[in-house]
């Protein structure tokens, strides 16, 4: 991938940087062999940004020519907007207060280049406002009323570096266009680059650290290059090809943002924002099932005026459940009209609307996993010793769950299997877990999970390796695919 620096004049960007070729704006939006280029990762570094400035043309035309420019329009406009510099402030008060406690000054201003600022201490709130923001270099501005709040946020072009930033700068910018290419040399070049996000000290995760080595490892044997990345690796993210989550998802969290950024840059994602979407909210699902006559166990969406509906229509005990919630948190058995009414302010104070379901006692739940339409694996999950759920929490926060029986699929029930791929598909061609409880001889979906648990020794205990070397050839063909210019790659 080429590295262009656009400046307005090459002057503004003194310094050289191995691999980056610095092009004055003017030549950048004329010249053919700019519009005809390529695979470019491209810099704004212009004096303005203002709208139908050179600035603003250089990302706008980048974006129509497939360049990826940072910043990108959409960038430019949130930096104008007060609304999301109050967004952002809210989501990092936290970190706001711990980097800028020891100031004793009321107003203080942050420079921020290529994620990084001269002073340590403030390493990860500069690397999270860049994320965010992805500009080359930004200086926020803070005030302090009781509590730092984060008033402003602009870009700055490379003619406003202070000569005493400079060698920070040429430092930071070095590292920063070094990349995957400084952290990780290679012994040969492979046609495609896979980031993998994942948290290795996440206490519940879809995939163990061995499983993880296992998806790298049929990656590379396919040609995929691959790079284990975190969530401080978001500015990064259009350096690669494609992306796999393997982090517990939900909407308002960085898994979300990387995989809406991933798709805005092109990359392949499994799985997709939209995925994500549906998958976490129970009440989505509950719908869409319902819709599409999909059998579940008797539901009922929750709201405050048909809160008497429950016991009438379902009985106790019956299940209630937050609409995000995850690992069995945020569901509960409801045993008695008595108890439903200690449980419900608690639930709705979270939650406009809430999915009430009949309870089906089971001692396990059938996992179909399904990728790109086809089922992958399939799992009995037993209840937790001396529990209905297969996670039992106890009150100190320790997890105990029940145990894991891996079958081929063509021997688990046919009917599991064909109600699994009906609901798995209505979601999307992703990588999906479809939970299914059987009683008797029916089969009820009770949802479906993106990003499913695979972890080593339970779900690929059947195809073992070969389980690995079929989620990344899905990557592959639709690299192929998108490559090729195939529509819907």
């Amino acid at each position: 991938m080429s590295i262009l620096i656009i400046a307005n004049d090459v002057k503004d960007w003194p310094f050289q940087v191995p691999g980056v070729e610095v092009v004055e704006a003017r030549a950048y939006l004329t010249r053919d062999e700019y519009s005809d280029k390529r695979g470019v990762k491209l810099f704004n570094l212009c004096r303005s940004y203002r709208y139908q400035s050179t600035g603003y043309y250089v990302s706008l035309l980048a974006e129509a020519r497939g360049h990826r420019p940072i910043p990108s329009i959409t960038t430019i406009q949130d930096l104008k907007s007060q609304t999301m510099v109050r967004l952002v402030s809210d989501d990092l008060e936290e970190l706001i207060q711990h980097s800028l406690g020891p100031i004793q000054a009321d107003k203080f201003t942050l420079t921020i280049y290529f994620g990084k600022n001269l002073a340590r201490r403030h390493d990860r709130l500069a690397l999270h406002l860049f994320n965010l923001f992805q500009a080359p270099m930004i200086r926020a501005q803070f005030a302090r009323d009781e509590q730092w709040q984060l008033r402003s946020i602009a870009a700055i072009s490379a003619s406003e570096v202070p000569d005493s930033h400079r060698d920070f700068v040429l430092e930071a910018a070095t590292e920063y266009f070094a990349g995957r290419r400084a952290r990780l040399p290679r012994q040969a070049p492979m046609p495609y680059d896979l980031a993998i996000l994942y948290d290795e000290d996440a206490v519940e995760s879809p995939s163990d650290k061995k499983a993880i080595q296992k998806f790298v490892k049929a990656a590379n044997a396919l040609g995929i290059d691959t790079d284990i990345v975190t969530r401080d690796d978001f500015a990064r993210i259009a350096e690669y090809d494609a992306l796999f989550i393997r982090e517990t998802t939900a909407v308002n969290h960085h898994t979300y943002r990387f995989a809406r950024r991933a798709v805005s840059e092109g990359l392949v994602v499994i799985d997709e924002p939209e995925s994500i979407v549906k998958c976490t909210n129970k009440v989505y699902l509950a719908e869409l099932l319902n819709r599409h006559e999909v059998p579940t166990p008797k539901t009922l969406v929750v709201h405050r005026d048909n809160i008497e509906a429950i016991g009438r229509e379902l009985g106790y005990p019956c299940v209630l459940k937050r609409p995000d919630s995850t690992f069995s948190m945020g569901v509960v058995k409801i045993a008695s009209q008595t108890e439903l009414d200690e449980q419900l302010p608690r639930f709705l104070e979270d939650s406009d609307l809430l999915v009430a379901q009949e309870f089906l006692p089971t001692t396990f739940d059938w996992r179909i996993g399904i990728l790109d339409g086809r089922p992958l694996y399939a799992c009995k999950y037993y209840m937790a010793q001396n529990h209905w759920q297969i996670v039992k929490r106890e009150q100190n926060g320790e997890a105990s769950f029940g145990k894991c029986e891996t079958l081929p699929v063509e021997l688990a029930p046919r009917r599991a299997v064909r109600v699994a791929l009906k609901a798995a598909n209505l979601i999307g061609g992703g990588l999906y877990g479809v939970d299914v409880k059987q009683s008797g001889n029916k089969f009820y979906v009770i949802e479906v999970n993106d990003n499913p648990n695979i972890d080593s020794g339970v779900e690929d205990h059947i195809l073992r390796d070969e389980l690995y070397r079929r989620v990344m050839t899905v990557f592959l063909t639709r690299l192929q695919q998108k490559k090729a210019g195939i529509a819907n790659a």
